[in-house]
This record gives structure tokens, C-alpha cells and sequence, in this order.
């Protein structure tokens, strides 16, 4: 069995608290848009084409990152290709994904507390947070959400789809088939290969999303056990505010 075949271990969830007590030690590797990187990466910026309010046109990521999907994307096999359907991601549209599914969890569980409201959603959708110490990942820029396809853009099956919230949305679900048929088969062998490239390039993955992978943030210090996160929030900088910058810096 070759590393792209290794069984996905099934990882607890993180301890919430400890992750974001974590020390950031900034290194300001700027955002970078993945529109202007060169075929097998593919880009794919799903909640856009999902019409969620807010949600960019463009996937950015840090530069780091995209040195490590390009790496990633050269461990796969011929054929098969990294597609990013997310990464930096605005507060705007994290407050949206967590408000939507909170409300349908309250909806599901009326007699719920909030603290069991906060458990059950974080497990597929961060709190916003935009805190200099314990910012929500994807706003750090060190997050991505990934899934393969084929040479003619066809998603690969992957069990669930991208941001589904079921059990099977876990990355090792599909290792607990006793006898898998065919297309469990093919579900396995297509989540090993995504795991098994994105860990070989330095990234970490989110236990509950099969498409959910870190790099620099805190989630990646945690999985990784380093001893600080590299990245903590980050905003794109507008026209606007550059020109401003610019005014004051060059006395125009």
C-alpha cells in the first residue's frame, strides 16, 4: 500500500478553548488570489456560485498556502486534480454560515441551550470572530476547502458533499464500513488520496469535514502541535483604503 492509500485515523475534536489560547506570531505573508494560478489547481469558489450574501468571486489564500496546494497538487496521480471550492474567508459571510445553521439547529432542538447550540454548530462552522488572539479560521487566511476531480472537471465522489453536516461529512466515516461496496470503495480511496496529499504538503485536517484543511492558523497548531500559529486575521485591502494609505504617505 502506498501513502496515498492510508487509512484516514479518526482524530477527536479539538478542545475549542485550549486551540484559541494558543500564541499567533504573526508573519504578514500577504493574501493571494488563486484565479491567476496556472492549471492542475482549479478554483472554484463555491458559496459565490451558492449566492451566499457576501461570499467573493475569487478564493485568496495566504502565500504560503498556495506554495502548498501547488505541492499537494503535484502528489496526485494523473487524472485527478485539487479543486479549492474556499478559502479566506469574509466575517460577513462566517457570521451568515453560523447564523443559518444555528437557527436550523434551534429550530431542530427548541429546548436547547446555547452552549449546546455553540457545540453541535462548531463542529461544521466556526463562530465568527474577528479577535486578534482567537480569530475564526478562515479568516486567517490558513484555511482551505478542497475536493478532487477528474480531467474534465468532474468532482470526484466523495461521500457527501462539500459543507454537508451528516456524520458521513467525517473524514475517517467511511473507514468504519465493515464490508464497503463499490462505490464505498471508490469514497475511500478518493478521501485517502485527498488526506494523504494535503498532509504530505504540511496541512492538517478538520476531523468533522472531509474537505476542511490548515495551514499556519491555530487549528494547524493544535493538530500539529506546534507551539504557536503563524497566521491571525486578515483583511483585503480596497482600492479606498490603499489610495488613503497613500495620500497620507506621499503628502499628495
Amino acid at each position: 500500500m502506498n501513502f496515498l492509500s492510508q487509512a484516514i485515523v479518526s482524530n477527536p475534536e479539538p478542545d475549542w478553548s485550549r486551540l484559541q489560547a494558543l500564541p499567533i506570531c504573526e508573519t504578514d505573508d500577504p493574501l493571494v488570489p488563486l484565479g491567476l494560478v496556472p492549471s492542475p489547481l482549479r478554483v472554484y469558489p463555491a458559496y459565490f456560485h451558492l449566492g451566499v450574501p457576501g461570499a467573493l468571486a475569487e478564493c485568496y489564500v495566504r502565500r504560503p498556502v498556495l506554495t502548498r496546494l501547488q505541492q499537494a497538487s503535484r502528489l496526485l496521480p494523473a487524472g485527478v486534480e485539487l479543486v479549492v471550492l474556499d478559502g479566506w474567508r469574509p466575517l460577513a459571510v462566517q457570521q451568515y454560515l453560523f447564523d443559518t445553521l444555528t437557527g436550523a439547529l434551534r429550530e431542530h432542538y427548541p429546548a436547547a441551550d446555547q452552549a449546546e447550540l455553540l457545540a453541535r454548530a462548531r463542529r461544521f462552522v466556526a463562530p465568527p470572530s474577528a479577535d486578534p488572539a482567537a480569530p475564526s479560521p478562515h479568516l486567517t487566511g490558513g484555511s482551505v476547502d478542497v475536493a478532487l476531480c477528474d480531467s474534465e472537471g468532474r468532482l470526484l465522489d466523495m461521500g457527501t458533499e462539500f459543507d454537508d453536516i451528516s456524520p458521513w461529512s467525517y473524514s475517517a466515516a467511511f473507514e468504519a464500513v465493515v464490508k464497503p461496496g463499490a462505490r464505498e470503495a471508490d469514497i475511500i480511496e478518493n478521501r485517502r488520496l485527498l488526506h494523504s496529499v494535503m498532509g504530505r504538503a504540511g496541512f492538517t485536517n478538520l476531523p468533522s469535514e472531509w474537505w476542511h484543511f490548515d495551514y499556519g492558523n491555530q487549528s494547524w497548531a493544535w493538530f500539529s502541535q506546534a507551539p504557536q500559529a503563524r497566521f491571525g486575521p486578515v483583511f483585503l485591502s480596497g482600492l479606498g483604503s490603499r489610495w488613503a494609505h497613500q495620500v497620507g504617505l506621499f503628502n499628495l
